[in-house]
């Protein structure tokens, strides 16, 4: 089962999608008709909307948030607040009870989490095999941190993260919603974290590669974090975290500085009240944050357009590549996200093969290391990942290209 099994989406704005005869894309006219961009799964292009955002903070109001009285901070406080609003929004949490905190990436994130929970709190840390790196290693150095034991589960090919027999008493599960390889969903998640939560344990979720493909699903899920990259979902380099205020206040904190305490005395301080604080240590990427609430309010409006181009592309992609020969699908279906073992050539060396002729697409092991060379002893793939800029221009020229290289072997 791949990305495109079984989903159920809602109605969005149809005027504002983007077309989709793959002969136009105005959101993204500044790409000449020959780039083809195909590594959307490690940074998304942005389209002209959050490039004129961000371009509009460093040449209008451009001062620091949190902490100027006089005109431009306070602009730069009230799009910070927006985006963060925007935020909790999206993914149909109350401010409430959660709270919506920006920093440097996912891996930065997670580790900001996972390396501040209390210590005495949690029994275990579960994994799965299938994580990027920063679940699987960053999951070693807590469970050392908090002196606990670490399993790691299986997760099918399907998407199922299989917990029966497993000792979930607080416990601390952390995976991700969609690997970075296949781009398969994580199935049962709503479910995993009621059960996780009901014995005392907590969830959290890398949603770096879910987030622009699945948030329809993320919404659902009841997840104490949920951490993801903007840059996927095409707005500047930054890092997006929604937890639990809960979650937030158990917090051991390590990392302490400006932005994040109301007083300091000789030998301690008082943390802020606002809960974002807690993971946003000194002068934050005010621009970034900016343009993130520009990429968000234009991802949302084109969402289920967005997702429809991509099923069509993808199954179209998928089709070409799997039915060439010397080429191997890593991977049961379409998807976003699709990965390829080239039996024949070092991918490496296709990947410059593929750039030489204008295409764009990632080799590697994808911060998958343990799974793909350890577990599943694969060198290098090929990564083919698709987005809102694709076009069928793109595919069909992907697939030229790919069937000429690999019939050339």
């Amino acid at each position: 089962m791949g990305l495109f099994s079984g989903r159920t989406r809602t109605s969005g704005d149809a005027s504002a999608a983007t077309p989709t005869d793959g002969s136009e894309r105005p959101d993204f006219a500044y790409l000449g008709a020959d780039d083809i961009y195909l590594d959307s799964a490690c940074q998304s292009l942005r389209p002209q909307r959050v490039i004129d955002a961000v371009t509009a903070y460093y040449t209008r109001y451009g001062a620091c948030g949190g902490r100027g009285h006089y005109a431009w901070g306070r602009q730069v406080d009230d799009e910070v607040a927006a985006a963060r609003a925007a935020t909790l929004a999206a993914f149909g949490v109350s401010p409430r009870s959660h709270t919506c905190a920006f920093t440097l990436n996912t891996t930065l994130g997670l580790g900001l989490v996972l390396q501040q929970l209390p210590r005495g709190r949690y029994a275990r840390i579960i994994t799965t095999h299938h994580e990027h790196n920063a679940v699987f290693v960053g999951t070693m150095t807590a469970a050392r941190r908090l002196g606990v034991p670490r399993l790691v589960v299986e997760r099918t090919r399907a998407g199922d993260v299989d917990l029966s027999g497993v000792d979930l008493t607080d416990a601390v599960v952390v995976l991700s919603a969609m690997d970075n390889v296949t781009g398969t969903l994580t199935r049962g998640l709503t479910q995993m974290a009621s059960v996780v939560q009901r014995h005392g344990g907590i969830l959290v979720l890398d949603a770096a590669q879910a987030a622009p493909h699945a948030l329809v699903e993320l919404r659902a899920t009841g997840a104490d974090a949920v951490c993801f990259s903007a840059h996927k979902l095409y707005a500047p380099s930054l890092g997006v975290i929604v937890a639990t205020d809960d979650l937030l206040r158990s917090l051991e904190l390590s990392f302490v500085g400006g932005g994040q305490v109301d007083s300091v005395t000789t030998d301690g301080f008082e943390l802020a009240s606002d809960l974002h604080t807690r993971l946003e240590p000194g002068l934050q990427a005010w621009g970034e944050i900016i343009g993130y609430r520009a990429a968000l309010e234009w991802f949302l409006a084109r969402s289920d357009s967005i997702h429809a181009r991509e099923v069509a592309l993808a199954t179209r992609l998928h089709a070409g590549l799997a039915a060439m020969p010397h080429l191997e699908p890593f991977g049961d279906a379409p998807s976003a996200t699709m990965s390829f073992l080239p039996t024949r050539v070092d991918a490496h060396r296709l990947a410059v093969f593929l750039s030489k002729a204008g295409i764009m697409a990632r080799s590697g092991h994808f911060c998958a290391h343990h799974w793909l060379s350890e577990l599943e002893g694969l060198p290098p793939l090929v990564r083919f990942s698709l987005g809102a800029h694709s076009t069928e221009a793109d595919v069909d020229r992907t697939i030229e290209v790919m069937d000429r290289l690999m019939r050339g072997l």
